[in-house]
């Protein structure tokens, strides 16, 4: 890897996510008024607090994904554990419980061993909305700490020849050696995390040779992706596009094109690198126009029978989120329209409120719709995104505070200048 990019998180003052007033953030589609939007959403983070507190205290391990509305569990955390605690936290922003915090770093705990996991690249996941969300709102060194340590493993990963960080399998499997996926994009964030606490140029650098790898193969001219990229793990020489959650090499899982859309612009704050901006634009544009008037998106953009197809209420809450940056990023107001429009849907079509017995708040996820996994079901990463979407047009200075929403600025001799992320 050749450049320096040492510690290049962002700046205090100035930020792109620099609050913005509800009632004037909250535009929505056709004819609404601005107030009754942000009620709209208002009254969805109010039920969530409402489910959560009424389901949390008897949650025994890491949800995954309902059953018969009822939601079923991992004890190690698999690669969703961090979306338990995150929507905790959220929970807590939204109402200032402290039972969420409590449950919330009970919940954090419990991942303390996969901090040393080298098998998976979902550490992002699994660590950036529990460890480091809970150092960022407690000030408990032991979570950075173990952060750092979980981008210390997920480093592990790299391979240097092809420059990007493998997806799935043990580091002694041949088997997906050479797998890139869309979703590790949202991982990176993470090593960003890592490199502005220790000042170690390595993190960031992995984390933007992957970024380009990814760049360079995933998008199409028309701005859809593809979910798997295939490479020569000894040589790193491209494959090819290939797929596991979409329909097809050439079709376009919304949930993969969601995690485009929020993880380039996430890269773009932690370098400036406009280039990532320019994909994360490509991607989003893409998206927002391949949405049905439901606002909800289809599984896949591109399956056969898109858009009359099965939702991923999933891929709307990711794609919100993303579009609320990008929108912070570019200034274009269109982006956070859409996303307020998608947020807005959700919200008033996709929530479980029609059943006493549902133990999540958002329904009609799909997990992996060819393998018949999880159609239509409730998954905790879709209640997770909902809220963190929703609290950042109404309390944005509050999810900063969590997730850190920062942007990068340049001094004069075009050095990037770094926030000193604290609590």
């Amino acid at each position: 890897m050749s450049m320096s990019r040492r510690t290049v998180l962002a700046v205090a003052a100035g930020a792109t996510a620099a609050a913005v007033p509800p009632a004037d953030a909250a535009e929505a589609s056709g004819n609404r008024s601005p107030a009754s939007a942000v009620r709209a959403l208002r009254a969805a983070a109010d039920y969530a607090v409402e489910k959560l507190h009424a389901v949390a205290p008897g949650v025994t391990g890491f949800p995954v994904g309902t059953k018969f509305e009822k939601w079923t569990y991992s004890q190690n955390g698999d690669w969703v554990g961090g979306f338990w605690p995150g929507t905790l936290w959220m929970a807590y922003l939204h109402s200032g419980d402290d039972a969420f915090r409590t449950l919330a770093l009970d919940s954090a705990r419990k991942l303390a061993p996969r901090r040393h996991d080298t098998s998976t690249h979902d550490l992002g996941f699994l660590f950036y909305p529990s460890w480091v969300t809970a150092w960022r709102l407690t000030g408990d060194d032991s979570w950075r700490t173990g952060a750092i340590e979980a981008a210390e493993s997920l480093i592990q990963r790299y391979n240097p020849r092809g420059r990007f960080i493998r997806a799935w399998g043990a580091l002694n499997d041949p088997n997906n050696a050479g797998r890139v996926i869309m979703d590790t994009i949202m991982n990176l964030d993470l090593l960003a995390f890592a490199g502005q606490q220790t000042g170690d140029d390595k993190y960031l650098n992995i984390a933007v040779e992957h970024a380009k790898t990814a760049q360079r193969v995933f998008p199409r001219p028309d701005g859809s992706t593809p979910h798997v990229f295939d490479f020569d793990p000894e040589t790193g020489a491209p494959i090819g596009p290939n797929t596991v959650q979409g329909y097809s090499p050439s079709s376009c899982w919304s949930r993969g094109q969601a995690w485009g859309v929020y993880g380039f612009t996430t890269m773009y704050r932690r370098t400036g690198d406009q280039g990532f901006l320019s994909t994360a634009r490509k991607l989003a544009d893409f998206a927002v126009g391949a949405l049905s008037p439901d606002q909800i998106p289809v599984w896949d953009y591109k399956a056969p029978q898109a858009p009359y197809d099965i939702k991923d209420t999933s891929a709307g809450a990711v794609m919100a989120c993303g579009l609320l940056d990008l929108s912070a990023a570019t200034g274009r107001r269109e982006y956070r329209q859409a996303a307020l429009r998608i947020l807005t849907a959700l919200s008033e079509t996709c929530l479980t409120r029609n059943s006493a017995r549902a133990e999540a708040i958002v329904a009609r996820c799909t997990r992996n719709r060819p393998a018949e996994d999880g159609i239509e079901v409730s998954l905790p990463y879709a209640d997770y995104y909902l809220l963190e979407g929703i609290l950042r047009v109404l309390r944005p200075r509050d999810v900063d505070r969590a997730i850190d929403l920062s942007a990068v600025r340049s001094d004069h001799a075009g050095h990037t200048l770094a926030r000193t992320a604290r609590p």
